[in-house]
C-alpha cells in the first residue's frame, strides 16, 4: 500500500472527503518532492500535486504517483479550487492568514476541518527503506564520535569542536547535520541545549557532545559525554547512574510499551540513584525531522509500535558543576529493539 493509499484509509476515520497537505516535510514523505514550494491534495479517487514553474522539471523526476498541476502565483487559490466536501488541513502548520485565504477561496459547500497529526502518525512508523537511511545516518554519527576520540578535546574551543563535527559529517557524505552540534564542557554542560562557546575545553571535566547527521533526508541523533581526565567522585558517580538508567530504559523499548511508563522508570532511576533528576523527557521520535513522534515523556500518550524510531536519552544536570547525557537511537522491532547507535557508552576519557 502506498503512503497516499494509507492516507485514504484514514479519511473515513476522520470523516474527511479529502486532505490538503502543505507542510513540506509531509509533502516530501507522501510525494518524494524536495523543493521549497509544493503541496498535494489526496482524495479517494485523486492524487494531485501542485508546484510553481521553478520546480516543474524537478517534480517530474521526483513525484511519480501524483497527477502534476502547475500552480499560478496564487498557490493557495489553486489548492482551494481542488478541495471537496469536508476537507482536512494541517492546523498545526497552516497559519491564521493562510487559513483565512483558503476559506475565502474554497468552492461553495467545502468545509475546512482541522486534521493535524494525520500524516505525522503515518510517519512515526518507518518502513524498511526509511530504517536503512536512518541506520546509515547513525553510522555517520558514530564516525564523528570516533574522530573526536582520536583527535582529542583539551585545549580546543567548544565552537572549534562543533565546527569540526559539521565538516567531518559533510565530508563523509551527510546531506547536512540534523541540528547544530552541542559541545558543552564542565558547568556549561548543565544546560541541556547549550550553544558552543569560544571557550577552551579544560582537563578534568565532563563534556557533553550531541550530534546527528541527515542522509537521504533522514536524521540521526546521538549524545555522548566524555571525560577530559580524572574526575571528581561525584561526577563519576553521576555518569554511572545515568548509564545504568539508560541501559535499563533501552531494555523497556518494545512494541506495546507505554511511552510515559518508560519515561517514568528512567526518571525514577536517576532520581533514586543521585538524589536529583532531569527535567526533559526521555526521548522522541526521529525520521525526516530530528524531533517527531512518538515521544517518551510524562505527558506522552499511547504505546510504542513496531517501526517506531526513538531516542533514549536520560540526563543529569548539576548547575554550576557538570552535565551528563547519554543518548542512543533505537528502532522498535517485531521482537524487541534494534539499537542503531554503535559508539560505546562506557565513560571514554579524551585527554589530548
Amino acid at each position: 500500500m502506498s503512503r497516499a493509499d494509507r492516507v485514504v484509509a484514514l479519511l473515513d476515520e476522520r470523516e474527511l472527503d479529502c486532505l490538503l497537505v502543505t507542510n513540506l516535510v509531509n509533502v516530501r514523505y507522501l510525494t518524494g518532492f524536495t523543493g521549497t514550494n509544493g503541496a498535494c491534495v489526496i482524495t479517494p479517487d485523486e492524487r494531485l500535486f501542485l508546484t510553481d514553474s521553478r520546480y516543474v522539471e524537478q517534480a517530474k523526476q521526483q513525484v511519480t504517483e501524483f497527477e502534476h498541476l502547475e500552480a499560478s502565483r496564487e498557490l493557495l487559490g489553486d489548492l482551494a479550487a481542488r478541495l471537496r466536501g469536508r476537507a482536512g488541513f494541517d492546523d498545526a502548520h497552516v497559519s491564521v492568514k493562510a487559513h483565512a485565504a483558503l476559506a475565502e477561496k474554497v468552492p461553495d459547500g467545502v468545509e475546512l476541518a482541522a486534521a493535524a497529526g494525520l500524516v505525522e502518525g503515518l510517519r512515526a512508523v518507518k518502513d524498511e527503506a526509511e530504517l536503512a537511511a536512518i541506520r546509515a545516518a547513525a553510522a555517520l554519527a558514530d564516525g564523528a564520535y570516533e574522530q573526536l576520540r582520536d583527535t582529542g578535546l583539551v585545549g580546543r574551543t567548544e565552537r572549534e569542536v562543533a565546527r569540526s563535527i559539521v565538516r567531518h559529517l559533510e565530508d563523509r557524505g551527510a546531506d547536512e547535520v540534523s541540528f547544530p552540534p552541542i559541545v558543552a564542557a564542565g558547568a556549561h554542560g548543565a544546560l541541556p541545549h547549550a550553544s558552543p562557546r569560544d571557550v577552551e575545553i579544560p582537563s578534568g571535566v565532563l563534556v557533553v557532545v550531541d550530534l546527528g547527521a541527515r542522509l537521504d533526508g533522514y536524521c540521526s541523533d546521538c549524545t555522548r559525554t566524555f571525560a577530559t581526565g580524572p574526575l571528581e567522585d561525584r561526577a563519576s558517580e553521576g555518569y554511572e547512574v545515568v548509564r545504568r538508567a539508560q541501559e535499563a530504559a533501552l531494555g523497556e523499548v518494545r512494541a506495546g510499551a507505554v511511552a510515559r511508563e518508560v519515561d517514568a522508570m528512567a526518571h525514577e532511576l536517576v532520581e533514586s540513584g543521585f538524589g536529583t533528576g532531569f527535567d526533559h523527557g526521555l526521548g522522541h521520535g526521529v525520521g525526516l525531522e530530528v524531533h517527531e513522534g512518538p515521544r517518551l515523556a510524562r505527558t506522552a500518550e499511547g504505546s510504542l509500535e513496531t517501526g517506531n524510531v526513538v531516542t533514549v536519552e536520560p540526563g543529569l544536570y548539576v548547575p554550576g558543576d557538570f552535565g551528563i547525557r547519554i543518548e542512543d537511537l533505537v528502532a522498535v522491532t517485531a521482537d524487541g529493539r534494534e539499537v542503531l547507535t554503535g559508539f560505546p557508552k562506557e565513560l571514554v576519557t579524551v585527554d589530548g
